[in-house]
């Protein structure tokens, strides 16, 4: 424990002026902790912490020249190796947190305070990283030995659960025996009323697609889930980040009475107030990763008082302290100056951290905590009671997602209604014989397919949860996949099989007998539970869907080759015929046959067909109408029905097993993003923004008149909705040349209400917003396409951001897409230097930005970029939600400032505030209180607030914030039941206070506007030629630097097509030969479905930027489809030629330059149309699983009805199969590369005519009805590719900003009002 020692002896050294008591509330802190068990008390100690990251580029990224130096080259500690570079992230340090104590890391963004959270708590783990020093809990290193918990800046909550069920789960996944299941509801409950969740803990928490709880409320929510757990060590990154001041210090109060009862809880802080500043005991205070100060809180001011900086009077000492940490790099002048103040700070606390460490080496401190308690292993929660929680909370989320259960159901009566009617009653002829084989190979097969890639979809989602959980000790591998199927078995896996047997079995024409259809039921339940645990497969190799799904998909071609159906069994070549009896599909194709041509009471022979020439089965002439001439020909074993269903049996077992293998192996790691070099001079951006003048914008006046918002939900289809209010009627006014703030409690409306005066609410099937009231803009009503245009959002979220783009890119294709045709390109480019640097983000220029899977900036910094890029564009209006969340006080306040003088220039900036400092109150001039329901408790001037609530007897004491007195007033405290009582009331007698004072706007604007006049205002939409250059650049940078995305992009058609030469080549020239080769044909139907993967994998995320940007009237839906299709069609084209390369020449279609245009040509086209209709479905449904369902049914319906596997098809389905770009391929593909094949056959396979059943590749045509003319096909073929790209691009210009299905529902409503 020797960091203890050098940090507790530092604090004798240093003389604090009054080492005062905490604060005068510990008493009622201490009895009001949760009456949780007893913890193991556990000190902390950090000794010489250092962390730095390897920033050299990646080998593939690095130049030529400089290859062989870096492949050579040697690493040394010393030297770092040849070319390598790494960047300080952690500087030595030291910190002890004893057992009881509440310590708060603070600095400003990017400081460190989160990834010191991360290695403390053992969460930080990359290849690239250098990590010295020690973290130790009770003098061991392994935290696995303490119970502990962390709580993410991110919220991951299941968004179909309420907050009394998200909680109640993590109770009983939390809290081990002897906990009865009645304390740990009882620590539930106390666990929302301490957190103040108790009008939401019937609420769902809900997502961006479905609203629920607020950003506070899920925030509270998720401290809750980690404070359940009873941990001795509780690690909080940013617990109070978009959480109201009053929020935020009940928060920390909690944090502080876990504390007092001997746990060590280490939050990183941001900006407490000064109220949260007391309830600390110990402070770490960090500057670009190096401690300027670690000890007791009392101690903190002295310290820095001795070196020259006292704290002002009336200042919050977090405020002074971040102040003096912060490097203010938004001129030369002042970073020189801080960069000189942070140095000295820095340096003089090293030396006296060594000082300290010299005189007390020898001493000894004994430790408080006996070695043998850190021994004790964490006891955890039964694996029974985990089984049973795990499938409660699956069964219960699966119910509540309709479109998820509807997407399995959908597909399985889907499938089997529309491919039944594809092979509907079959008859008994040769032709009926080959569809029966096509409908069997795709009960077993294509079905099984969709079964797997839906699963995988779905996997990739909760795996993240899981990963968190598994992290935290609460969940296991064989909990949380056992659960899963035990869950679903009632919802999907039995029902699904079961329908989709029932309507498939009697519309094909199987044979109507019991035994036979119970053995085919049971097949089905196997493939479905096969699809379902192979798909654990693929997640636990890759995470994210492109690689689960490349994993899927390339299992899936193996397989299908492997069947028997495609490629005859014996017609595989020697080298590879070995895995088909890996293949799961070999045992279920063969069992499904075997159980349709002969099965289990049948004569020798099997069934008997409609021979022409004899109704004898024995006649050597109908031997190919008989099951057993069928087996054979399919090259499968006799008595082939209970060995394929054990060896199914075994496969399910053995995919979970391995499964569960690479989930509890392969976990997931966060990866480290590298910084990118800039050509932008060090200087550039350091003349400041320009001012404009106020003549030079147009002022608008917002004003709102009894301005109410209500949701229209609707639980069910079937039943009424229900209203639940938002906002209650509000009156004010926003004025031009000021800032505007919206405050009120979490759950007050203040998002909602900023986004309905944006005109962002979208509604959806269920869910429809309805607004009451006026909204004018000086004094004229605008339109729609008005308000858009003028008005720049920033959202709380920063999801609008490429991952894979630096920070200065991020600004200067913003600038590019949002400033005016008349800037040159140096001007944006200066204008967006110019912000960087007025926005503190300097220091992060060249740092990616990041994603969930690539750790990039820190989120107060993604924060300061999404703020930006708005202010880039020179809005007229300007609305902000929360857009100090996350950020630290410095911070805040350069931000405050940089918008405050851009509204001084004339423009209308409104924005939501959680918390504000004492410093920034003063800026803002129009205030808008509301309490929580949407009440409107004030509206008017900022100054004229605390007097208007002294004349209704509420005093803010003069040392007081203004923002947080008023919070702190306008919340109800719902911790105590008494307290709840007086604050409601109180809160009532103010709402009635404002509504019985409320004044009638008056508008300001100079005159009332004309319709002309706002349509002036408008800003205009930059031309094609402008946007798609740099929406192509863009797109291609962010796309080039995700080598996941590449790979989705190229390996799959490349695989599919060495796993296709493998089974196929080379193709002979027997009678088998034929299924062969046309089941080769068949096979370019699978393109279809790797178009829609590769598109599952790219476009979704570049969809939700192009409707964010879109919303911004920065470019249209032209420019994203033209610039998504450019980018698209070069690795379509390169993959499609060495398709085409493998496919004429190394498997034989045909050995000719012709036949390696058409194979190219045709791979080209299908991909192509796949990756059209997965944007069309991806965009029509936000829900990208059951656009997921939906796509593969309409490709796998395409497919079957190729021409191949179904050779008889009714007139109707003809029609439709018109639409099909498989229907053209095949019918090129078939004729050029059979027309000039010749087949010869064995004597046992002659007719009694002597000849071959097909002796010319012209016959086999005319067997499958293809005998047709293959260069019509091909134009037929490249016209629908096109008119599928462009049908895809009418949907997402149809469905635009407002969405297809909210103006459908807007059509329907204007119609029952006209009714």
């Amino acid at each position: 424990m020797e960091s203890a020692k050098v940090v507790d002896g530092l604090e004798d050294n240093i003389e604090p002026e009054a080492v005062a008591a905490v604060g005068a509330g510990q008493e009622e802190l201490a009895s009001r902790v949760f009456d949780f068990r007893a913890v193991r008390p556990v000190d902390v100690e950090v000794k010489d912490l250092g962390v730095e990251i390897d920033t050299t580029a990646p080998l593939w990224q690095t130049p030529p020249k400089q290859i062989w130096k870096r492949l050579t080259a040697s690493r040394s500690s010393s030297t770092h190796g040849h070319g390598t570079t790494y960047k300080t992230i952690l500087e030595n340090v030291n910190a002890h947190m004893p057992s009881g104590s509440l310590t708060a890391i603070i600095g400003s963004s990017g400081s460190g305070k989160t990834s010191l959270l991360n290695v403390m708590a053992g969460r930080m783990e990359s290849s690239r990283l250098k990590t010295a020093g020690s973290t130790k809990f009770n003098d061991d290193t392994n935290l696995e030995h303490i119970r502990s918990s962390y709580v993410m800046q991110q919220d991951v909550l299941i968004p179909t659960l309420t907050v009394r069920e998200t909680l109640q789960y993590a109770a009983d996944l939390r809290l081990p025996p002897p906990i009865t299941k009645a304390e740990r509801r009882g620590i539930a409950e106390q666990v929302i009323m301490e957190l103040g969740l108790k009008e939401c803990a019937n609420t769902q928490v809900g997502s961006s697609a479905h609203k629920g709880c607020s950003g506070g409320e899920k925030r509270r929510t998720s401290i809750g889930v980690q404070m359940l757990a009873n941990p001795s060590v509780l690690f909080c990154d940013e617990p109070t980040t978009g959480l109201d001041a009053t929020s935020a210090y009940q928060i920390v109060k909690t944090l502080k009475a876990l504390a007092q009862k001997g746990r060590t809880v280490i939050v990183s802080i941001h900006a407490p107030r000064s109220e949260i500043w007391n309830l600390f005991d110990r402070v770490i205070l960090l500057s670009r990763g190096a401690p300027l100060y670690s000890g007791p809180i009392s101690a903190a001011l002295s310290h820095f008082k001795k070196l020259g900086y006292a704290m002002p009077k009336f200042v919050n000492p977090a405020e002074f302290l971040i102040d003096l940490a912060a490097i203010d790099n938004r001129s030369t002048e002042l970073e020189s100056a801080s960069l000189v103040r942070v140095d000295f700070l820095r340096d003089s606390w090293k030396t006296r951290t060594k000082e300290v460490s010299e005189d007390k080496k020898a001493t000894t401190i004994p430790s408080s905590i006996q070695a043998a308690e850190s021994e004790q292993m964490v006891k955890k929660v039964p694996f029974s009671r985990e089984f049973s929680v795990l499938t409660s909370r699956t069964f219960k989320t699966t119910t509540r997602d309709p479109l998820g259960v509807a997407g399995t159901l959908f597909e399985a009566v889907g499938m089997a209604v529309i491919t039944g009617w594809i092979f509907l009653q079959l008859d008994k002829s040769q032709a009926g014989i080959r569809s029966r084989q096509g409908s069997l190979y795709n009960a077993c097969s294509l079905n099984g397919y969709l079964v797997l890639m839906y699963e995988t979809f779905r996997l990739t989602i909760d795996i993240r949860l899981f990963d968190r959980e598994r992290n935290e000790g609460v969940v296991t591998v064989p909990g949380f996949l056992l659960s899963r199927r035990a869950a679903r078995v009632l919802l999907e896996d039995l029902p699904a099989p079961i329908l989709f047997t029932i309507i498939y079995y009697f519309m094909v024409g199987y044979r109507p007998d019991a035994a036979t259809f119970f053995i085919f039921l049971a097949l089905a339940i196997l493939v479905q539970y096969i699809a379902v645990s192979f798909a654990a497969v693929g997640v636990g190799i890759s995470r994210s869907f492109s690689g689960a799904g490349l994993v899927a998909n390339l299992s899936f071609t193996l397989q299908s080759f492997a069947c028997g159906y495609f490629v005859q069994s014996n017609q595989i070549p020697v080298y590879t015929r070995w895995l088909k009896w890996t293949a799961y599909t070999f045992y279920a194709f063969g069992a499904f046959c075997y159980n349709e041509f002969i099965g289990v009471n049948s004569p020798p022979y099997g069934q008997f067909y409609d021979c022409p020439s004899s109704n004898d089965p024995l006649d050597s002439a109908c031997k190919q109408y008989t099951g057993q001439y069928i087996i054979e020909s399919l090259g499968l074993p006799s008595n082939w029905i209970w060995r394929p269903v054990v060896i199914l049996t075994a496969y399910v077992i053995g995919f979970y097993v391995l499964g569960a293998i690479l989930l509890q192996y392969n976990t997931f790691a966060m990866g480290i993003a590298q910084a990118r070099k800039s050509e932008a001079e060090s200087q550039t951006g350091k003349e400041g923004v320009v001012v404009r003048s106020k003549e030079e914008i147009r002022r608008v006046a917002i004003s709102l008149d009894k301005y109410a918002l209500e949701i229209k939900k609707r639980d069910e289809v079937w039943k009424a909705p229900r209203r639940i209010p938002i906002l209650q009627p509000i009156s004010t006014e926003f004025l031009a040349g000021h800032l505007n703030v919206i405050m009120g409690p979490s759950g007050s409306g203040k998002t909602s209400l900023l986004n309905s005066v944006a005109r962002r609410l979208h509604g959806s099937m269920m869910t429809k917003y309805q607004l009451s009231g006026t909204m004018s803009y000086n004094g004229a009503i605008p339109s729609e396409s008005v308000i858009r245009s003028v008005t720049s959002f920033v959202t709380q979220d920063d999801d609008a951001l490429m991952p894979s783009l630096t920070v200065r890119e991020s600004l200067r294709f913003a600038a590019g897409l949002r400033l005016p045709r008349w800037m040159s390109k140096a001007e944006k480019n200066q204008r967006a230097e110019d912000i960087l640097m007025k926005m503190g983000l300097k220091d992060c220029a060249d740092n990616l930005i990041g994603s969930e899977l690539i750790k990039g900036i820190s989120g107060g910094e993604k924060r300061r970029v999404t703020i930006a890029i708005q202010i880039l564009t020179d809005p007229k209006i300007l609305l902000l939600d929360e857009p100090t969340s996350g950020l630290d006080a410095f911070t805040a306040t350069s931000i405050i400032e940089v918008l405050n003088n851009l509204a001084a220039e004339g423009r209308t900036l409104i924005m939501t505030i959680h918390q504000s400092r004492s410093d920034i109150f003063h800026h803002l001039a129009n205030l808008l209180l509301l309490a929580r329901g949407g009440y409107p408790v004030y509206a008017g001037p900022g100054a004229e607030m605390i007097p208007y609530f002294s004349t209704l007897g509420y005093h803010c004491p003069p040392q007081t914030n203004p923002a947080d007195f008023a919070l702190d007033l306008i919340t109800v405290d719902l911790q105590q039941e008494e307290r709840e009582a007086i604050t409601r009331e109180k809160v009532q007698r103010l709402i009635e206070a404002w509504k019985n004072n409320e004044k009638v706007i008056g508008r300001q604007a100079s005159h009332i506007a004309t319709p002309a006049e706002l349509g002036s205002l408008k800003r205009q939409m930059h031309p094609l030629r402008t946007t798609f250059p740099l929406v192509l650049h863009r797109s291609a940078i962010n796309f080039f630097r995700q080598p996941e995305l590449i790979m989705a992009r190229t390996s799959q058609i490349v695989g599919i097509a060495i796993i296709m030469a493998l089974f196929f080549a080379p193709m002979k020239n027997d009678y088998a030969a034929v299924q062969t080769r046309m089941g080769f044909v068949q096979e370019f139907a699978a393109l279809y479905f790797i178009g829609m993967l590769q598109n599952i994998s790219v476009y979704p995320p570049e969809r939700d930027v192009f409707y964010r940007e879109e919303a911004d009237n920065c470019y249209s839906a032209e420019t994203f489809i033209l610039s998504y299709t450019v980018l698209e069609i070069p690795f379509e084209i390169l993959a499609s030629i060495v398709f085409g390369v493998i496919a004429s020449y190394a498997v034989n279609m045909e050995r000719s330059v012709l036949m390696l245009f058409v194979c190219s040509f045709n791979c080209f086209a299908i991909i192509n149309a796949g990756e059209s209709l997965g944007i069309m479905f991806c965009t029509l449904f936000n829900h990208v699983g059951f656009s997921v369902n939906v796509t593969s049914v309409i490709l796998s319906i395409s497919t079957i009805m190729g021409g191949i596997m179904s050779l008889n098809l009714n007139n109707v389905l003809q029609g439709f199969n018109h639409l099909s770009p498989i229907k053209y391929a095949v019918a090129n593909l078939a004729p050029y590369s059979m027309r000039h094949q010749t087949f010869s056959c064995t004597e046992a396979e002659r007719l009694p005519s002597g000849q071959c059943p097909i002796s010319t590749g012209k016959e086999a045509l005319q067997l499958y009805n293809l005998d047709t003319n293959p260069g019509w096909n091909v134009l037929w073929l490249g016209v629908a590719a096109v008119v599928y790209r462009l049908l895809a691009y009418a949907v997402v210009k149809g469905m635009g900003t407002h969405g297809f299905w909210e103006g459908v529902g807007k059509l329907l409503t204007r119609r029952k009002e006209a009714a």
